[in-house]
């Protein structure tokens, strides 16, 4: 979504939940991160031509380790094949609203097929840290889409469900061996009647070390953002009846909790993934 220019101390206690400090850099660009929210109702509103070009060439504008770029994207515009995603990563609605679903993937096959076309070993695409590179690689060029996305007036959500059942979406995707489907992202116009608001996060004192590691300010910190997110959860109406620390403990209370990711050691080797 266009950023507007609000000010700077409303932005950021809706950022924060609470006051922030005066000492604050501004201009537009921050602006418009700062009112960056995950958008879950879309309008039926097709994308101008060139927006996925656009978008892509964002991406592709973000840093990448050594230059190797280890990813790649599936632009999903089909309404088939969105239904059929949206089955697969939780029922999520929004996947069937958007004109756009992308697809972001860890890619190592293409560099595996440059080496073998110039008869070289690719060891080195066995190991955890190349795959890790995929992905981080890919995080990347995506969170460029979103932000260029948002510049556009559009509205974006990531989707992690997509690893609930990434060999099925592997197999709707045609992806090819050593490729993993990292998260979705959908695009599309935000359904004006039901703009989210920001959400808080985290007071900087848990997520800022400064000079190293420090525990000493998370226990205060932890309990001002529950009180915090106790109250953004009440007047959200999310359905959340619980503080940030409750709700975020039964997310990795056990394996049954990760909603079938607890396999993804499993799935990486079914996909073709030595991760030594």
């Amino acid at each position: 979504m266009t950023a507007t220019q609000v000010n700077p101390i409303t932005l950021l206690h809706d950022r924060y939940g609470s006051s922030f400090p005066d000492d604050f850099l501004w201009n537009d660009l921050v602006n418009a991160l700062l009112t960056h929210r995950s958008v879950r109702s879309y309008l039926s509103k097709p994308l101008p031509k060139g927006t996925l070009e656009t978008l892509i060439a964002a991406a592709q504008s973000a840093a990448s380790s050594s230059n190797l770029q280890l990813w790649s994207v599936v632009a999903v515009e089909d309404q088939a094949r969105k239904d059929r995603l949206s089955v697969l990563a939780r029922n999520q609605a929004h996947i069937r609203q958007v004109p756009l679903f992308l697809v972001w993937l860890a890619d190592l096959s293409r560099a595996r097929h440059i080496a073998d076309s110039r008869k070289s070993t690719s060891e080195g695409l066995d190991y955890l840290e190349t795959f890790l590179t995929g992905a981080i690689d890919a995080s990347l060029a995506a969170q460029n889409a979103v932000v260029a996305a948002e510049s556009l007036g559009l509205g974006t959500v990531y989707v992690g469900a997509i690893r609930n059942n990434p060999e099925a979406v592997a197999k709707e995707l045609n992806l090819p061996p050593l490729v993993f489907p990292v998260f979705g992202l959908s695009v599309g116009y935000p359904d004006p009647e039901n703009i989210p608001a920001v959400k808080p996060r985290l007071g900087q004192s848990a997520v800022l070390h400064r000079e190293g590691y420090s525990i000493g300010n998370q226990a205060d910190a932890i309990a001002e953002y529950d009180r915090i997110m106790t109250d953004f959860y009440q007047q959200q109406q999310t359905g959340v009846n619980a503080d940030w620390s409750t709700h975020s403990t039964a997310r990795i209370a056990n394996a049954e909790a990760l909603g079938g990711r607890d396999r993804l050691t499993e799935v990486l080797h079914n996909l073709g993934f030595e991760i030594r």
